[in-house]
C-alpha cells in the first residue's frame, strides 16, 4: 500500500503528543477498532503506516520543513492576545539561546551526524541542535522555537558549532521580528564580537549574554581601569528573604569594546552580586553584556531579564529529556535527517502542549485535576487504548465527566 507522507508525519507527532515510549506501543493504540480508529479521530490520519513505514517516510524530509508550523501555532496565539504576556519590563521579548545534545553511539549514525574521536581514538556519532525558546521573568512556562540543528555543511572542511547554527536561525528567523522587539540572551559563548555585531547592526535587534572575565581579558581590563577612576557605577538594594536579608549589588559600565582592536564593537557591561546579609557568603555572581543602554534605574531589569536565560535549561531543555517527551531516546535514526525531524516534532509537541495549558479551559481543569504531567498522559494512552472519540473535546468531555469536574461559565 502507499501512504502519504502526510500520514507518517501525523503518524510520528501523534507519539510525541501522547508522551508514547515506543513507535510499536503507540501503533497498537491507534489500531482501528470496527473501522474507526483515534488515529484518524484525534489525529487525521487517513491510514496508519506501520513503524518502519513512518520511518522511510520521513528519512527523506529535513527539519526545517517543520519550521512554519511553529510560527502558525504562535501566530494563533498571538491572534488569542496572549503572547503579549512574554513581552518583558525593557519592552521586548526575550529569546533564550542554547545548545542541547540527544543522541550519542558509538555504532549508529547517518549524513546528519557530528562525529569526534576519544583519547583512544575511537569515533562517537552525536546529534546536537540549538533550542531557542521565549522566556520571560516571572513565567513558568516557556514557548519554543523552531530548532535548528549542528550538522556538517556542505561545501565547509570545519564541523559545525552551535555559533554557527545561532546565526543560521538568526537569518532564517528574522521576517518574523519588528526592529528592536527582541532582546536575545545566551551564555558566554554567545558574548563574541561577530554574533553580537550580526544582532546589534545587521538584524537590530538587543542581546543580553553571560560575560566572563577569563574570555574577555580585554574587556576586564577596561573595567578595571574604569573602577580605579571612579567610572564604574554602583547600586544597592536589600531584599527581605523571610528568614534573612539578601544585598543585591550592581555594577555597570556604558561604552567599553567587547574585545582589544581598533575595530572592537562598544557594549554595556554589568555585573549582579548577591550576598547573605547575616554572614556576607556570596549567594549570586554573574556579569553580563548587552546593547541595551544602562542606568541606575534600569539595570535590575536588565539582570532580571539576564538572568532568565537558565529557563532554556529548566523549562525546555529538561522538561524534553526528563518529562515525557523522552528527547534522548532513540525513536529512530535513519540514514538521512529522520533524527533530526524526529526531534523537530517531538519539540512541536511540547509547543502545542503549551500553548493547550494556556489557551483551553478542558485541558488546564484536567491538568490541575490530575496533578503530574505523568498523570495526565497515562490516563490520556489508556482510554485512547480502549475506546473510540470523535474528537477531542469529546475525550476531555468524558474525563471531566468520570473526574466530576465541572465547567466552568464562559
Amino acid at each position: 500500500m502507499q501512504y502519504r507522507v502526510a500520514d507518517g508525519i501525523l503518524a510520528a507527532f501523534s507519539v510525541f503528543f501522547m508522551q508514547s515510549g515506543s513507535f510499536l506501543a503507540h501503533q497498537r493504540l491507534l489500531q482501528s477498532k470496527q473501522g474507526r480508529s483515534n488515529a484518524r479521530s484525534l489525529f487525521q490520519v487517513e491510514e496508519i503506516p506501520s513503524d518502519p513505514q513512518i520511518r522511510n517516510l520521513l528519512d527523506p524530509l529535513t527539519s526545517g520543513y517543520f519550521r512554519e508550523d511553529f510560527w502558525y501555532l504562535l501566530d494563533e496565539l498571538q491572534k488569542q492576545q496572549r503572547l503579549g504576556a512574554w513581552r518583558n519590563e525593557l519592552n521586548t521579548y526575550a529569546i533564550a539561546l542554547d545548545g542541547v545534545s540527544f543522541f550519542s553511539s558509538e555504532q549508529i549514525s547517518c549524513a546528519k551526524c557530528l562525529k569526534r574521536s576519544d583519547r583512544s581514538g575511537e569515533e562517537h556519532f552525536y546529534h546536537t541542535a540549538i533550542t531557542p525558546v521565549f522566556v520571560k521573568p516571572g513565567q513558568s512556562q516557556v514557548l519554543p522555537l523552531p530548532p535548528e540543528f549542528i550538522v556538517p555543511q556542505d561545501g565547509s572542511e570545519k564541523q559545525d558549532c552551535e555559533r554557527m547554527a545561532a546565526k543560521r536561525w538568526l537569518a532564517d528567523q528574522r521576517p518574523h521580528f519588528t526592529d528592536h522587539s527582541v532582546t536575545y540572551l545566551g551564555d558566554d559563548l554567545y558574548a563574541n564580537q561577530p554574533l553580537c555585531q550580526l544582532i546589534a547592526e545587521t538584524y537590530r535587534q538587543f542581546f543580553i549574554f553571560v560575560c566572563k572575565p577569563e574570555s574577555h581579558t580585554g574587556l576586564y581590563e577596561w573595567i578595571a581601569f574604569l573602577e580605579q577612576n571612579g567610572g564604574v557605577e554602583q547600586v544597592s538594594q536589600r531584599h527581605w528573604r523571610g528568614k534573612h536579608a539578601e544585598i543585591w549589588h550592581y555594577r555597570f559600565a556604558n561604552q567599553l569594546p567587547l574585545r582589544n582592536g581598533n575595530d572592537a564593537l562598544q557594549v554595556n557591561w554589568f555585573e549582579l552580586v548577591i550576598t547573605h546579609e547575616g554572614t556576607g557568603k556570596i549567594l549570586y555572581h554573574n556579569s553580563f553584556v548587552t546593547n541595551h543602554t544602562i542606568t541606575a534605574d534600569h539595570v535590575p531589569a536588565l539582570t532580571q531579564v539576564g538572568r532568565t536565560r537558565w529557563k532554556i535549561e529548566n523549562e525546555n531543555n529538561n522538561t524534553l529529556k526528563t518529562k515525557g517527551y523522552q528527547l534522548e531516546h532513540n525513536f529512530g535514526h535513519g540514514q538521512q535527517d529522520l533524527a533530526n525531524v524526529l526531534a523537530t516534532l517531538n519539540i512541536l509537541a511540547f509547543l502545542m502542549h503549551t500553548i493547550q495549558e494556556i489557551t483551553e479551559p478542558a485541558y488546564q481543569r484536567l491538568r490541575k485535576a490530575l496533578g503530574a504531567r505523568k498523570t495526565f498522559f497515562n490516563d490520556l494512552r489508556a482510554l485512547t487504548r480502549y475506546m473510540i472519540f470523535d474528537s477531542w473535546d469529546t475525550l476531555f468531555h468524558f474525563m471531566e465527566q468520570g473526574l466530576e469536574i465541572a465547567p466552568q461559565p464562559p
